[in-house]
């Protein structure tokens, strides 16, 4: 679930910036960007061994906190967040995800945090964290252990926010899965003006969650749309992830660039 991921995207940038500048995090290879203190997000999702969340429910709800951390008021402006947030996103957006139950949730619940539900998940985001300055109840989280499924056969993609389309051949841990979902999510997010990331929340940050056909995959990566690169460093081989598809209401991904 360690997660050292690159996103990358023909044309988004943060909103502090215009453009895909030679040090942006979405581009590869090595930038000035790797030359910084490098942060990562935290997010740890609840699993009771005797009542899992569902496997889509859980990438889908990851996919949400990292919304709602970076929409928070606390994450802006002078907000007590914020400094952490600015020096995470000027370095590499590394995103880990760790797993807790018991008295462990309880502990990591008590922390500075956002708890997201979703239909059966609960994720709680924290604010970043220097890579190797972990906070103790956080740090001992197992990142293993998240081999989630679905019991209940999925639904179509609602077409009316932005679509999450993981790569069908990989074989990710859900913990893994949901650190993508949470780049797309965030791609997603620096797609949009600040009406349409007001509308987007307050709505509730609708989403999908899906694996397309192996045709329609291929189809999705030369469509001009973001994709989330994998650098390599954990589970899976260095490549494309993810895309993201936009809904014509909340995140109006760039259509018109297709081929």
């Amino acid at each position: 679930m360690s997660d050292n991921d690159i996103p990358v995207s023909p044309s988004a940038s943060p909103a502090t910036s215009g453009s895909l500048a030679t040090d942006s995090p979405f581009r590869s290879g090595r930038t000035s960007r790797d030359e910084a203190p490098q942060y990562v997000l935290p997010l740890v999702v609840h699993i009771e061994k005797t009542a899992p969340p569902a496997r889509t429910d859980a990438l889908r709800t990851a996919a949400r906190a990292v919304l709602v951390m970076l929409s928070d008021e606390r994450s802006a402006d002078e907000g007590e967040w914020a400094q952490a947030m600015r020096d995470w996103q000027d370095a590499r957006i590394r995103k880990v995800v760790r797993r807790a139950r018991g008295a462990e949730w309880r502990k990591a619940s008590a922390l500075p945090g956002i708890t997201v539900t979703g239909e059966s998940a609960e994720v709680r985001v924290f604010p970043p964290v220097p890579l190797d300055g972990w906070p103790k109840e956080l740090a001992k989280l197992q990142v293993s252990g998240t081999d989630l499924d679905d019991p209940e056969p999925l639904a179509a993609p609602d077409p009316a926010g932005p679509v999450l389309w993981l790569n069908p051949e990989l074989d990710m841990s859900a913990g893994k899965a949901m650190a993508q979902a949470g780049h797309g999510a965030q791609l997603a997010w620096w797609e949009l003006s600040e009406t349409e990331r007001k509308a987007w929340r307050e709505a509730g940050f609708p989403l999908s969650v899906a694996v397309p056909e192996a045709g329609r995959w291929q189809e999705l990566t030369v469509s001009g749309l973001p994709v989330v690169h994998d650098a390599g460093f954990t589970e899976i081989a260095p490549g494309k992830t993810l895309v993201v598809e936009g809904g014509d209401r909340y995140s109006p991904l760039p259509r018109l660039r297709r081929p």
